[in-house]
């Protein structure tokens, strides 16, 4: 397993992430912890008005609940969502040692991580590219996301798009689903009118279908010894349902066979498949059992034309591209480390801009000030006003960029933060008087990242 050397980063910044995920619980625990889209932004308004949260994004999806944070304070902010958890999910003692929590460079290279498919159950999966977005869009549209936040989620999509397309990460199908339907590829030069059946309405052979769906196949039949079943899912699916005594002339007229029941016993023996054969002419068809027993007697495969693939066969294509990917995954990670090493110093001159927008503020105010006391004093308005204007206000600008200069040319938190502190002090610059990030120029929607 490819280790993730934080230590080589110097990112010490105020982003959080505290979650639950795959690695740490098992879905018994996870579903507990999931945020339903009725909760979200509910539980989005309510964290963002919580102690030490200046902005928060919640990604919840079958794998993972994590709580994405720019905080004033790390350790308050912890203390929020953990108050958050039990209150709303009555989270236990033994539960919280579940969660894991990652500050500065580890929750910037987490979130890459996860945002490129390298922490996810499947590694390479495109899914979470759209989930990871959606989350984004969502806090954004819950008005919990500003300046900081933007910032580092747009950042994590360009990377999950360089990784995507700089490796073979997500070049091979490692799912059984994916697979059957990459078999499938290799029998036939296109999928144009092509018909399919379904045999049962089981989770993998339903994807299994969508997937040739989105191909462009023709027909698609669903039949089920429970009719209603093979309703329901030939509704969803956009489909025919065919009552199970009447699935002859479908199964005869399928070239794709994807079946997946519960059946303890073969539903399909090899006197049945030459049934099949003889109402299709010889013509040749591809089926695919996926079912644990199996639904297909294995000796159909030695009849001509039938081209027979069950679990065993579609878990070593599985097996076989997961390795690739494995190996795609650790150049993937080197990217990420990379990309997150340039992006400390993106963050570096983030973290100071209220600073100094609150010290340019501060600055005109005394100009300002000045100004009047000098004309007051003066007691005129005579010409050469424009000129006072015009030098003062050039006098502030160099002092202001002077100062944001050195802030945003730290090289490390600690010293960057003991100069902003300085300046707030000096200047008395009070938390109010600090720009939010609303205050500031907007940044990229999520529909402009891809």
């Amino acid at each position: 397993m490819y280790v993730l050397p934080w230590e080589v980063l110097g990112l010490e910044s105020n982003l959080l992430v505290i979650g639950i995920s795959h690695h740490t619980a098992p879905v018994e625990i996870r579903e507990r912890f999931s945020v339903s889209e009725s909760r979200l932004y509910p539980s989005l308004h309510s964290l963002n008005e919580a102690p030490g949260i200046q902005e928060v994004v919640i990604l919840s999806t079958c794998n993972r609940t994590e709580f994405v944070v720019w905080a004033s304070g790390t350790g308050e902010a912890s203390a929020s969502i953990h108050q958050f958890l039990a209150s709303e999910f009555s989270l236990t003692e033994e539960q919280a040692k579940q969660f894991y929590q990652f500050s500065g460079s580890e929750a910037l290279l987490h979130l890459f991580r996860v945002a490129s498919s390298l922490d996810s159950l499947v590694v390479g999966e495109p899914q979470i590219v759209a989930q990871v977005k959606g989350a984004w869009a969502k806090a954004r549209q819950a008005g919990t996301t500003g300046r900081f936040l933007d910032h580092v989620f747009q950042k994590a999509l360009g990377v999950s798009k360089q990784v995507r397309n700089k490796t073979a990460i997500g070049a091979a199908p490692v799912s059984i689903p994916y697979a059957a339907v990459a078999l499938a590829r290799q029998m036939f030069d296109t999928f144009e009118n092509r018909n399919v059946m379904l045999l049962g309405s089981g989770k993998m052979s339903e994807l299994s279908a969508r997937y040739l769906l989105s191909a462009g196949v023709g027909t698609l039949w669903v039949t089920n010894r429970t009719y209603e079943h093979a309703v329901a899912l030939a509704t969803e699916l956009g489909g025919k349902a065919v009552r199970f005594e009447d699935r002859w002339e479908c199964l005869a007229a399928a070239d794709i066979i994807l079946s997946s029941t519960g059946c303890p016993h073969v539903i399909l023996d090899r006197e049945d498949a030459e049934r099949i054969r003889r109402m299709r002419d010889g013509q040749p068809v591809f089926m695919i059992d996926i079912a644990v027993p199996r639904d297909i007697d294995p000796a159909v495969r030695d009849l001509p034309g039938f081209f027979l693939y069950d679990i065993d066969d579609l878990q070593g294509v599985v097996a076989g591209n997961l390795d690739g990917r494995l190996a795609a995954a650790a150049d993937g990670e080197k990217i990420v480390l990379q990309e997150a090493r340039s992006f400390e110093r993106e963050l570096d001159a983030e973290r100071v801009v209220p600073t100094i927008v609150a010290l340019r503020a501060r600055l005109e105010e005394i100009r300002r000030a000045e100004i009047a006391r000098f004309q007051a004093a003066s007691n005129t308005t005579e010409p050469g006003h424009d000129d006072l204007e015009a030098v003062t206000a050039r006098i502030m600008d160099r002092v202001a960029g002077e100062l944001a200069r050195e802030l945003k040319q730290a090289r490390r938190k600690p010293e960057q933060e003991e100069m902003a502190a300085a300046l707030r002090h000096l200047f008395h610059l009070t938390q109010s008087s600090l720009a939010s990030p609303a205050d500031m120029e907007p940044d990229p929607s999520p529909s402009n990242v891809a």
